[in-house]
């Protein structure tokens, strides 16, 4: 038994629980095998389908950001959805480590590509990048503070995003750990609360998978939001 809620996000407590993911990894690669199999994308199905719908979804997103000029960044951003998004929902196997609630690994995922943006814009045209740190119209005498704070509004962009994505997912399992604890009292106990608690639970749940989509799918919206102060001349 977990000695606290909080025991799910420490990866020490999980040396013995690891066969959960790695049972589902072996559940996984024979259908992600056979996904990449040759005639696997000669014909339009319903598995291929459910692969182009987000991706519309995200390059339709993409298309009104400055994110297009970028080389491969739309490809990019699409495939860490993916990747996100299948994380988000490994956590959500019972008994597995949330790997998405560590900021560790958040912050690995959207530091580099801010720094790609930053860097891109001023390798690209460093006149216009130093420009856009002053808002057009301020007066003189508050020109050196608005160049300090949209200074650091852009140094503290990444940290916001990745503590964004692991708040609310810790936030989710968190509630959902708790909802599980009663509910397995309530089973134990009385008929009534189990009557009551059991369809919250998987209310609940369901809920859970919907937000670890539009977490995956705000991450990267974030990310492709910011190219927009990439320079363009």
């Amino acid at each position: 038994m977990m000695p606290d809620i909080f025991s799910s996000f420490d990866m020490y407590e999980f040396h013995s629980m690891w066969f959960m993911p790695k049972t589902a990894t072996l559940i996984l690669l024979p259908m992600i095998v056979l996904m990449l199999a040759n005639n696997y994308w000669l014909s339009m199905n319903r598995y291929l389908t459910t692969l182009i719908y987000p991706m519309n979804i995200i390059f339709s997103q993409l298309m009104r950001t400055n994110s297009k000029h970028i080389k491969a960044y739309s490809l990019i951003i699409f495939n860490l959805f993916i990747v996100i998004l299948i994380m988000n929902l490994m956590g959500m196997i019972p008994f597995s480590l949330s790997i998405t609630t560590h900021l560790m690994l958040t912050l690995s995922l959207g530091l580099p590509l801010w720094f790609t943006v930053i860097l891109s814009s001023f390798m690209y045209n460093k006149k216009e990048f130093i420009a856009k740190l002053l808002p057009d119209g301020a007066p003189n005498w508050l020109n050196p503070f608005l160049v300090i704070i949209e200074t650091i509004s852009i140094l503290v962009r990444p940290l916001t995003l990745s503590f964004r994505l692991a708040a609310n997912m810790t936030a989710g399992h968190i509630v959902l750990s708790l909802l599980g604890i009663y509910t397995s009292l309530a089973i134990s106990s009385s008929i009534m609360n189990t009557m009551l608690l059991v369809p919250v639970t998987m209310g609940y749940i369901l809920f859970e998978f919907a937000i670890c989509t539009i977490q995956a799918y705000i991450f990267c919206l974030l990310l492709s939001l910011y190219t927009d102060d990439h320079s363009n001349n």
